[in-house]
Parts: structure tokens; C-alpha cells; sequence
């Protein structure tokens, strides 16, 4: 049951609209997914599945599954074509104007739907910075980072307070995905329900006024800073932009995309505050759209004359050394047609691939790039994301299509038949994207998918 607080607010706030939004909190929550441009089209995607897939219209690559559950245990979500986000969302990413090569910090990533967006967007020339304070949080993003084939991004537990020191106007674009009250997620998080307060919400506000202030100083001059929730609260949403605006004048309300607007209500304005502007920022509700709760408040940063984009920190990678990238180097060569080029660092007990100019921030750095592998004595193991990201480019390739029986068998961690009688690493395709790696020998390949990754 809704909290009666909780109740009373929506009344006042949606009026006549408010039987509407009871009833829609009555429904099955809404699963969408959304094509990896990394590694398939949309377009690809639709040929590849066996369900219905609907288009969600303020999206160039989110869709409606006819098929709601299970979806982890596809191939195509093995291989990363796939990643499962709601589509309410989807609409906060959809709401900046991203470039290929482009540089974006996402200040409150995990679990990493809102940063995988964004490296689609901006593409392997891209530099995503994805953030998230909470360590055990932070791991979740690396997970789903592998999965995706993302090469240029780094993964770091900051304080937003330590980010605004480490970056001066540096990012094109930055994502404030704020942590919040949660009152969006009623309809599908019995524990956002049971944890709602008003004093929680005025917490949650206090907090957020801080983390939006904290990164603005990252934006460039012209950049974009994007706010959002997945709360309904005025006080976490336009109260939290008109403060942040009375104390930086530099940043102003842009308008949306207007299929958001068409897919969205206007921002409301309390009676505390008077700037007419809020209305540009956009409210997500279930009975006007598919999806759960967001809200999202799009800012730039004006122009100005010095337009100074720097980085504050020291580069804190350590370089592998010459006979360790001698080996690295000789089985890349070995392995793939063109061997994917960058920085090779040493990351934990093994190295990392840099394909960006970027330094490595000193400390609490979870991902810095794409893992490649370790070496053991003279001979060299490559990681499950060297698969991932690189796999297409391999000289060997195991391919496998939607109808073959192999696919379940690989997913399960078994060998698995292989045409080729050459001897060496693979990776092992589906439908021509990279789903693994393996190892051929004898005419089998031999599994190397990873045991926490495999179906049961």
C-alpha cells in the first residue's frame, strides 16, 4: 500500500490526473531494453530476436520486449546486444545532445544503464567517465562494462566533491543521475516503498543540491549538465534546479527533444517558486508512458571567453614494462588481424589496454580501460572483455547463429564442436558479435567463458 503521505502529495500534485497515475501503480512494471550500438543496430537486432519488439518513440534505440522475463539468460544479452533498462529511463540520456568522440561524466553511474547509453552515443573515440561513490556499486558497472564491448571508459569511487577538484571545465556533457527518494520505483521496489518519508525526501534534497554543485565546475563552457531523479518530489526535482540556478548564473534550462516533451509532463511549479523556465524540465509518469517515475531538468553552461578544459590530477597509471608489453604485444599480433592499439598498463595482477589520451585518475579505480589479460611465466591468458571488445578482429572465430544448438551448450560453460582444425585462442560469435572466447584445438573449443557468467 502507498504510503498515505506519499498519497495525499500526488493528489495535490496531479489533480484530475491522479485515478490515472493509482491505476497505473496497479500494473506490472514495464521491461525495456535498448540495441548496444557498440556491437549491433537496431535494426540488426530486430532481425535477430525471435520476439516482438515495439519502439519506444523518444529513442533511436529502446524498444518494448513482447518477452518481459528471462531476458538475462539470452544470447543476445550474453553478447551484450541487449541491455534491459526501463524505458522512463532511457529518456534522460535521450535528452542530451551526445557526439561521437564527445566527453561525458556520469557523477552517480551504477548500476550503468544511464553510462552504456552514453558510450553508444559518443562511441570507442569517445571518454566516458563513469562515477560511482559506493565501491560495491562501482563493480556492478565493470561487470556490465565487459558485457557491452565499452573500450574507452574509466570506472572510479569518488566523492562528487573530489571530482569537482580533479576536472575545471573539462567534460562536454555531464550526468547528474541523483540519488533519491525512489518514489518512482513504487511500482516495482517494495523497499523503496516501505523506506519513504518526507524527511527522507528533504534529506535526499539537501543532498542533491550538493552532488549538482559539486560537478557543475566539470562542465564545459557551452557543455551540458543534465539532472534527473526517479522521484515525483517538487523538492528534489525543480526546487533542487531553481537553487542550483540562484547560485550559478552561468548555467540556464534548455528545452528537450520534443519527442521527450510529447512523452512527458512539464515541470510544475510549487508555490515557493516562481521561475516559469521549470516547465522546460520534463516529468515521466507510468499512465502518460510506458516505464517507471523520472524527472529530468536539461542545463547548459554559457559560452564564455576562456574556455579552459583542464584535467587537476597526475596520472596515476603504472606502465607495464618493456618485456611485458613485448608479450603482450607478440600475442596480439598473433591473435588478431589488426591488434587493437593503446597505453598498456599494469591493472591488479594483470594489464589493461588504454584506448583513450586520458590520465588515470590516482585512486579508487575500478576499470581503467579494456582488461587484455596476465601472464603467467612467458605465455599470456587473455581476459573475458579482450573477447568482448575486441573479438571480432580475431583470426580465429568460432560462429555461431540463433538456431545453433551450440549456443546453449557454450552459455552452460561446455565445449563445444568447431569447424576449423586450427590450433589457438578464438572468439566465439553470435550472430557475428562477440559473445566469448575459447580455445581451439583438435576441432573442439575448448570453453573459456567465464563461470559466473554461464547459464544453469
Amino acid at each position: 500500500m502507498l504510503p498515505r503521505e506519499f498519497t495525499e502529495r500526488m493528489k495535490s500534485m496531479l489533480g484530475e490526473e491522479f485515478t490515472a497515475f493509482d491505476k497505473a501503480l496497479a500494473e506490472p512494471p514495464v521491461k525495456g531494453i535498448r540495441a548496444n550500438g557498440l556491437k549491433i543496430s537496431p535494426e540488426r537486432l530486430l532481425d535477430v530476436v525471435d520476439f516482438k519488439l515495439s519502439k519506444i518513440p523518444y529513442t533511436d534505440d529502446g524498444f518494448i520486449p513482447e518477452l518481459q522475463s528471462g531476458l538475462g539468460t539470452l544470447p543476445e544479452h550474453h553478447a551484450g546486444m541487449i541491455y534491459s533498462q526501463d524505458p522512463g529511463a532511457m529518456s534522460a540520456v535521450c535528452a542530451l545532445e551526445l557526439n561521437e568522440g564527445d566527453k561525458v561524466l556520469d557523477a552517480c553511474s551504477a548500476p550503468g544503464g544511464k553510462s552504456a547509453q552514453i558510450a553508444a552515443k559518443i562511441g570507442h573515440s569517445g571518454f566516458l567517465l563513469s562515477n560511482e561513490y559506493v565501491p560495491k556499486r562501482a563493480k556492478i558497472i565493470v561487470g556490465n562494462f565487459e558485457r557491452l564491448g565499452i573500450r574507452s571508459a574509466v570506472v572510479t569511487s569518488y566523492d562528487t566533491a573530489e571530482l569537482g577538484k580533479m576536472f575545471d571545465g573539462f567534460f562536454d556533457a555531464v550526468l547528474c543521475d541523483a540519488p533519491c527518494s525512489g518514489e518512482g520505483m513504487f511500482r516495482k521496489c517494495d523497499e523503496a516503498m516501505l523506506d519513504w518519508s518526507e524527511e527522507n525526501v528533504r534529506s535526499c534534497a539537501e543532498r542533491q543540491l550538493e552532488i549538482l554543485s559539486n560537478v557543475s565546475s566539470c562542465v564545459r563552457a557551452g557543455g551540458q549538465l543534465l539532472y534527473s531523479t526517479c522521484t515525483y518530489s517538487p523538492e528534489e526535482n525543480e526546487c533542487v534546479v531553481e537553487k542550483f540556478l540562484l547560485t550559478h548564473p552561468d548555467f540556464y534550462i534548455a528545452e528537450v527533444p520534443t519527442a521527450i516533451s510529447d512523452a512527458t509532463s512539464d515541470g510544475i511549479l510549487p508555490n515557493t517558486l516562481s521561475s516559469s523556465e521549470l516547465k522546460k524540465t520534463r516529468r515521466f509518469y507510468p499512465h502518460r508512458s510506458e516505464g517507471e517515475g523520472q524527472y529530468i531538468a536539461l542545463l547548459k553552461k554559457r559560452e564564455n571567453d576562456e574556455n579552459l578544459q583542464r584535467i587537476l590530477y597526475k596520472d596515476g597509471a603504472k606502465d607495464a614494462t618493456k618485456q611485458e608489453i613485448a608479450i603482450i604485444s607478440e600475442f596480439l599480433k598473433s591473435a588478431f588481424k589488426t591488434p587493437p592499439s593503446g597505453r598498456i598498463i599494469k591493472c591488479g595482477e594483470g594489464f589493461a589496454l588504454v584506448c583513450h589520451s586520458i590520465p588515470i585518475p590516482q585512486k579508487a579505480v575500478f576499470m581503467s580501460g579494456v582488461m587484455l589479460g596476465e601472464i603467467r611465466g612467458r605465455n599470456f591468458f587473455p581476459h573475458h572483455q579482450l573477447f568482448s571488445a575486441f573479438g571480432s578482429d580475431m583470426k580465429l572465430k568460432v560462429e555461431l547463429s540463433a538456431k545453433d544448438a551450440r549456443v546453449e551448450k557454450y552459455l552452460r560453460g561446455e565445449e563445444i564442436s568447431a569447424e576449423s582444425s586450427a590450433n589457438g585462442w578464438c572468439a566465439v560469435c553470435y550472430e557475428g558479435v562477440p559473445l566469448g572466447g575459447g580455445k581451439l584445438s583438435g576441432g573442439v573449443c575448448k570453453n573459456h567463458y567465464p563461470k559466473g557468467l554461464r547459464n544453469h
